[in-house]
């Protein structure tokens, strides 16, 4: 380009930079195209969140958990898209004064993506692929942008600006290369659409056999149905999912394999869908409950969950629990993305309703939920028990091997906590003087809930009433009645587990093994007139 005496640095930096967010566009939109032929988790954004999500420090992770909720993942995209956005706007500018530097932060976007996908478990040479086609697409098609907006404009014609260019040719290349990025981006889209039809369409022809023991019919007054409380039984779409997946795996059932080997494995296992469903099948609630979930969150959700008894599988495979001499105390579940779990051996062959669900309220899993098959152990965090999209259990032992939290900071072993949460009032709920329910949920996982106790402004605990329990493992509702008068209030509340032990009003954060501490709610009532 020529600069005229006018001065043309603005002119010329805006210029850039539409040359580096289209360059960027292009080369996202081919390595979407290359995605669909190789694996969604391939994708460089979800390469780089996922690799970003691993490097993120534990107490950064929990807070912007607390912060964006189940959209933590959403807000992570988008925060990587404006990156690269902010990233290709400076390139343009740059590739105008040094176009082999311009052109070099461009391709070197790709090779991070690169690397980011080759670092993912259970990775392959393959994961490189979208995002090598788009770092060098985007390269190409800046270095052409930034030649076409530097070419001098024909003999005669108006300047129009600060510097000569054929705005004109400009502007229909800009155009043709957005036309040709939208349309390799959507049959990426398609295509990987088209990829997944067969895991999408093995679900939706999935009948799932009658349980061998059904659960017994939840209890009438289990549920209080006070308006603004939880449900006792959680639908399917407000359950909570809380995991590392950008993209949520898609799996065919009709290829879908387990593996069951390791230590003191007499006899490893190999299995399909239709073999394990063709075992008897069992019914039970089961409450989960995430490590994540601060004091009064909502990170809990009660289910009916059908499936294998996990124990019957291991013993089948000939492992025997430690307190009976097995060598393995650890049970590693990973799943078909990588992600692996720890669980404790002797807590699996308790007794406890340890299952391989492939069911969830009466349906098969959601695929958020872990399509075809997930782990579900009640009286444990789900991050050292709850495994979705579950592909391997290998039985080894806690010295030998961290799983992927443990890795990062927290505990090995990790018992649910006794907890207890205010759903009604809402905190800072203008509220008029009376009578006011005051209602929530309690949980204990395995141990069950004897008592629920609430107070206000500090005074004395009073005693709520319970609904009926459904076992030890599923949550418990209680209501109390509280007769309200004007003036700001303090609500809180505590819960006693089965066994006679009351829940710790010490306040603790969720690392290392789960928060601890009374939920409190700040209500205003008003007086009448």
């Amino acid at each position: 380009m020529r600069a005229d005496p006018s001065g043309s640095g603005r002119p010329r930096r805006a210029v850039g930079a539409v040359c580096g967010v289209v360059a960027a566009f292009a080369g996202l939109a081919v390595a979407e195209l290359v995605t669909a032929a190789v694996r969604p988790e391939s994708s460089p954004v979800t390469a780089v969140g996922a690799a970003a999500v691993d490097l993120t420090p534990v107490a950064l992770r929990e807070w912007a958990i607390g912060l964006f909720g189940t959209a933590d993942k959403a807000v992570l995209t988008l925060g990587i898209l404006v990156v690269l956005a902010a990233v290709a706007a400076g390139a343009g500018p740059l590739a105008i004064r040094r176009p082999a530097a311009g052109t070099a932060v461009a391709g070197g976007f790709g090779l991070l993506g690169a690397v980011a996908a080759l670092s993912r478990p259970e990775a392959s040479w393959q994961d490189a692929l979208p995002s090598l086609a788009g770092g060098l697409t985007a390269a190409a098609v800046l270095g052409l942008l930034v030649t076409v907006a530097g070419r001098p404009r024909p003999a005669g014609s108006p300047s129009g600006g600060a510097w000569a260019m054929d705005r004109r040719g400009f502007g229909r290349l800009v155009v043709g290369v957005l036309a040709v990025s939208s349309a390799a981006g959507l049959a990426g889209r398609r295509l990987g659409a088209h990829g997944s039809a067969g895991a999408t369409a093995s679900r939706a022809g999935l009948v799932l056999p009658r349980p061998a023991v059904p659960a017994p019919p939840v209890p009438s007054g289990a549920d209080l149905r006070v308006p603004g409380l939880s449900p006792f039984v959680t639908p399917v779409r407000d359950f909570y999912r809380v995991d590392t997946a950008l993209v949520v795996p898609r799996v065919d059932a009709g290829t879908w394999r387990l593996r069951i080997h390791g230590e003191g494995v007499a006899r490893p296992l190999t299995l399909g869908l239709r073999e394990l469903l063709a075992r008897p099948l069992v019914e039970h609630d089961i409450t989960l409950t995430c490590v994540s979930n601060e004091v009064g969150g909502p990170y809990a959700g009660n289910a009916r969950w059908l499936g294998v008894p996990l124990a019957d599988l291991l013993r089948e495979a000939g492992v025997r629990p430690p307190s009976r001499g097995g060598p393995a105390d650890q049970l590693v579940a990973r799943s078909v993305d990588g992600m692996t779990l720890g669980t404790p051996v002797e807590t699996v062959m308790d007794g406890r309703a340890a299952l391989l669900a492939v069911g969830m309220n009466g349906e098969p899993l959601p695929f958020a939920h872990g399509f075809p098959v997930r782990m579900v152990v009640p009286g444990l965090y789900g991050y050292v028990s709850a495994c979705k999209w579950l592909a391997e259990l290998r039985l080894t032992t806690f010295a030998a091997y961290d799983a992927y939290w443990v890795r990062r900071s927290w505990a090995r072993q990790a018992p649910v906590k006794t907890q207890s949460r205010i759903d009604t009032p809402r905190p800072y709920t203008a509220l008029r003087p009376g009578r006011v329910a005051v209602a929530g949920v309690a949980w204990a996982q395995h141990r069950g809930i004897r008592r629920v106790e609430v107070r206000v402004d500090g005074g004395p605990w009073q005693e709520a009433r319970l609904g009926d329990a459904d076992g030890v493992d599923t949550w418990r509702q209680w209501v109390w009645h509280w007769e309200a008068t004007a003036g700001p209030h303090t609500l809180e509340v505590r819960a006693t587990d089965g066994p006679g032990t009351v829940q710790t009003g010490v306040r603790r954060g969720t690392v290392p093994d789960g928060a601890t501490g009374w939920h409190t709610v700040r209500v205003q009532v008003r007086a009448l007139g």
